[in-house]
């Protein structure tokens, strides 16, 4: 089984206003099974099961945290664009965004440049 990941989640530029007003959140994501290795043979796909991946973190976010609109941070299993995403301080592009497999204690930050006017 994988370990536990503890990570710390931080909203900014508005989009913290879905999540309460609070800004930084402590989170550890509960450990999940690996994939068996046959599986993984069987299955190249990206949608098999990774337990600590971004993909899997914006759900456990989306079910935990998010408290109203989730339009407004979610589209499809990713973030809305306009959203971004840096992890410890390197923008999500670079390291791989959905597949980016979670270290513990990575620091995950989405900045929403999305503003009315």
């Amino acid at each position: 089984m994988a370990a536990p990941v503890s990570l710390q989640v931080e909203f900014g530029g508005g989009a913290e206003l879905l999540f309460d007003g609070v800004k930084k959140h402590q989170v550890t994501l509960p450990c999940q099974p690996e994939p068996c290795e046959y599986q993984n043979l069987l299955d190249n796909s990206k949608e098999r099961n990774k337990a600590g991946d971004i993909r899997n973190l914006l759900k456990w976010i989306k079910q935990n945290l998010l408290k109203e609109r989730p339009e407004l941070f979610m589209q499809g299993e990713s973030v809305r664009p306009g959203i971004l995403v840096l992890i410890n301080d390197a923008d999500w592009e670079l390291m791989g965004e959905l597949d980016y497999k979670l270290q513990d204690q990575d620091n995950v930050l989405f900045i929403s440049t999305l503003h009315g006017g």
